[in-house]
């Protein structure tokens, strides 16, 4: 998904957009129904890559979508939509996930999908009617997409088994990282240098708000992700909750970010004002993270159920608004690519964030079950080791109670370590500029040039 978001995205500026989001969607169909029939772990992993390619289409094309109909001074309420939406399903997720475990099984987590993907596909089919497009010569940057992807691919796949299936100060890790810096640096040289159209053109990192805005995705990332992941861990594992339950839990934060998501982005097109509610939910981001690092076991649950509303509503306020404050400010030539690239980062900050504070979960838990087991006097035996997930429902009563302790402790050190991150967020946006919204779905300097060329089509909203 977040090595192919910034190819989806390009193609977006040079094919038919609604004919890529439907082989995107298909993409993502087909690896769900692999998914659900997979007789081994090989086969499921591939079936996920094969998702991953869909929903990197998705995650782009969605957006830019919406920018090719709707002009920035009214996107705000549709993006209000858009996020919210995003939000809710990546953070309700364990929700869903945890009822059809616990009901149907877990092939039925990739096949109830199925339905709504074919409903979808038929109503792109049947309803969007998108606004012609200038024609123009397409030249498509094949060596810098799989530059791209094999950079991003060495640097996630060293993060993910970093701390895990190797130290991360070993031979192994110094030649994934490397090997990644080399890729992507090649890569850069490629796209400022060779590519005729790159797939990420680096002139749009020239325009501050769209530099800004990437950097501040980033942080988004981790704290959409890295919430799903964690806090499911924490009441399943620190509090013994069943799936199921563990998704309810996850109600106060998708609560958070619905209503955070929709309001904001009705009030930024009612006013035409964006910056405040960027910087209000970098606040609370900041506060609601901070927040849930004081957490352990034994916290009322009333408690964390707060914590996590308020860093739903902080990211429900900035998600999809940090989007449209780069549209606003991109050619409509290269909305994709640019709208592609902040997905493209959150995507990176998600991914890359929730693997490596899993490196600091397992050793955390590894260390306080090790010193906790020496204590009851319970050595490790054979090849099982604290990194292991235990069955908790099988444990001795002490047992259980320091595996739950460790989680506890643990996963609040995680949202403590993203507090800095969320700062570093908060100090991006605070320096974004706010430019009016614009009226016109293209920039007035596109429209001058396209009332010169009456051949030329011109987007109109």
């Amino acid at each position: 998904m977040t090595a192919t978001t910034p190819i989806w995205g390009k193609l977006a500026d040079l094919f038919d957009q609604k004919v890529l989001t439907q082989t995107a969607l298909s993409i993502f169909a087909l690896g769900s129904l692999i998914a659900g029939f997979s007789t081994s772990m090989e086969m499921l992993i591939g079936a996920r890559v094969i998702q991953g390619l869909g929903i990197g289409g998705l995650t782009a094309l969605v957006q830019v979508v919406i920018a090719s109909m709707v002009p920035p001074r009214e996107r705000g309420r549709y993006a209000g939509y858009m996020g919210s939406v995003f939000a809710v399903a990546t953070v309700s997720g364990p929700l869903v996930g945890g009822l059809v475990v616990d009901t149907l099984g877990w092939r039925w987590c990739f096949w109830v999908s199925l339905p709504f993907a074919v409903a979808a596909w038929f109503l792109l089919q049947a309803t969007l009617k998108l606004p012609a497009r200038p024609r123009k010569d397409v030249t498509i940057d094949y060596v810098g997409s799989l530059l791209l992807m094999a950079g991003v691919s060495l640097l996630l796949v060293w993060v993910s088994l970093a701390g895990n299936q190797f130290d991360w100060g070993s031979t192994t890790s110094f030649v994934l990282l490397g090997a990644s810096v080399l890729v992507l640096s090649v890569a850069t040289y490629w796209e400022a240098k060779v590519a005729v159209d790159p797939v990420i053109p680096l002139r749009l990192f020239r325009d501050r708000t769209t530099t800004l805005a990437t950097l501040a995705s980033i942080t988004v990332g981790v704290a959409m992700f890295g919430s799903g992941v964690y806090l499911s861990q924490y009441f399943q594992l620190a509090r013994g909750m069943s799936p199921t339950k563990a998704g309810l839990m996850s109600i106060c934060m998708v609560a958070g970010t619905l209503v955070a998501g929709i309001l904001s982005g009705k009030l930024i097109s009612d006013t035409g004002k964006w910056k405040r509610y960027l910087v209000g939910g970098s606040v609370l981001v900041m506060v609601g993270l901070g927040l849930l690092g004081t957490i352990d076991r034994e916290t009322d649950l009333v408690v964390v159920g707060l914590f996590m509303a308020v860093l739903g509503i902080g990211v429900g306020a900035i998600q999809q608004n940090l989007v449209l404050a780069v549209q606003n400010n991109t050619a409509f030539a290269d909305m994709g690519a640019a709208s592609a690239l902040v997905a493209f980062f959150r995507s990176i900050g998600g991914s890359a964030g929730v693997a490596a504070l899993g490196a600091v979960v397992a050793h955390q838990v590894s260390d306080s079950v090790t010193a906790g087991l020496a204590r009851l006097g319970i050595a490790l035996t054979g090849s099982g080791d604290s990194h292991s997930v235990p069955k908790l429902d099988e444990l001795p009563a002490p047992v259980r109670l320091l595996f739950e302790n460790a989680y506890g402790d643990a996963i609040a050190t995680v949202f403590a370590l993203t507090v800095p991150f969320a700062l570093f967020s908060f100090v991006c946006i605070l320096f974004i500029k706010e430019v009016p919204l614009r009226r016109t779905v293209q920039r007035s300097d596109e429209l001058k040039v396209a009332a010169a060329e009456p051949s030329v089509p011109v987007a109109k909203s």
